[in-house]
C-alpha cells in the first residue's frame, strides 16, 4: 500500500505523535519520502522485481487513511516490499539494489519502464540461491558511499563509484563475502563520499566558528557599553573648555 499527504496535514503534532496511516494488522510501515508533486516512485519486493510510476497516479489523502496499491505482491506468503525511493534527478541517479547473501548491482533508472501503480512490476535482480532475495534499494549517484551491516554486526564501507551500471535483469556483484560466516545482510544506507563528507564538516565547523566570533562580539560590546566609561570626543572637551572660560 502506498499513500501521499500534504506536509500541512502534520502542521499541529503532538507530544506523542500523530496517526500517519492507518494500517492492517499483517502490515508495516517501511518507507516514507518527501515529494515535490512531481517526482517519480520506484517499489522494490523481495523476489527481486520492482515498478516504476509518476507520483499523480497516487491521489492526495489524509493521514489517517490507508492508502492505495501501489505493487502487486507474489501469492507465496513470502514476499514483501523491500523498500521505496524517489527519483528526484533522473540524469544523476541511478538504482542501486542489494540481496541478503551480499550481492549488489546499480542499473539505468530508464531501464524501468513507467507504468500504472498496482502492477507487478519488472525484474530488478535475478535472484538465485548464491543471492538470496533482495533486502535493500536505494537511488544513488557517484557521490555517494554505501554502508552495508550485516546481521552478525560487521559493517563495510564502500564507494558506489567503484560499482558499473548494468542491465536490470543481471544477479550483479559480490559486494561483501558472507559464505564464510553463514551470514546475511541485515541493512544497507547511503552516505556522503568521504570527500564530500569533508566538505560538509568544514562547512559547519566555519558556520559555528562564525557564529561564536559574532557572540562574542556582542558579548564585548555589551560589556564595553555598560562597564567602561568610554572617552569624550575632541568636539565635547572644546566645548566644556569654552563652557569654562565663559564662567
Amino acid at each position: 500500500m502506498i499513500k501521499k499527504t500534504l506536509l500541512e496535514a502534520y502542521s499541529r503534532p503532538r507530544q506523542n505523535g500523530v496517526n500517519a496511516i492507518t494500517l492492517r494488522e499483517d502490515d508495516g510501515l517501511i518507507q516514507v519520502c518527501m515529494t515535490n508533486g512531481n517526482n517519480e516512485v520506484i517499489i522494490a519486493n523481495r523476489n527481486g522485481r520492482a515498478i516504476r510510476f509518476h507520483e499523480s497516479a497516487v491521489r492526495v489523502m489524509g493521514r489517517t487513511a490507508s492508502g492505495v496499491k501501489g505493487m502487486t505482491l507474489d501469492e507465496d506468503n513470502t514476499d514483501e516490499v523491500v523498500g521505496m525511493i524517489c527519483i528526484k534527478d533522473k540524469e544523476k541517479e541511478t538504482v542501486l539494489v542489494v540481496s541478503e547473501q551480499g550481492y549488489g548491482k546499480r542499473s539505468s533508472i530508464e531501464d524501468y519502464r513507467i507504468t500504472n501503480r498496482g502492477g507487478k512490476g519488472v525484474k530488478t535482480i535475478n535472484i538465485t540461491e548464491k543471492t538470496g532475495k533482495l533486502v535493500a534499494i536505494k537511488n544513488v549517484t557517484d557521490e555517494n558511499d554505501l554502508m552495508i551491516i550485516n546481521k552478525s554486526g560487521i559493517a563495510i564501507r564502500m564507494k558506489v563509484a567503484d560499482l558499473n551500471v548494468i542491465g536490470r535483469a543481471t544477479q550483479g556483484v559480490r559486494l561483501i563475502n558472507l559464505e564464510k560466516r553463514n551470514d546475511e545482510i541485515a541493512s544497507v544506507c547511503k552516505v556522503l563520499s568521504e570527500s564530500e563528507e569533508e566538505i560538509a564538516e568544514q562547512k559547519a565547523e566555519q558556520e559555528a566558528r562564525q557564529e561564536n566570533e559574532g557572540r562574542e562580539l556582542s558579548e564585548n560590546q555589551a560589556s564595553l557599553g555598560t562597564d567602561v566609561d568610554l572617552p569624550e570626543s575632541e568636539e565635547d572637551n572644546e566645548q566644556n573648555d569654552n563652557e569654562e572660560i565663559t564662567e
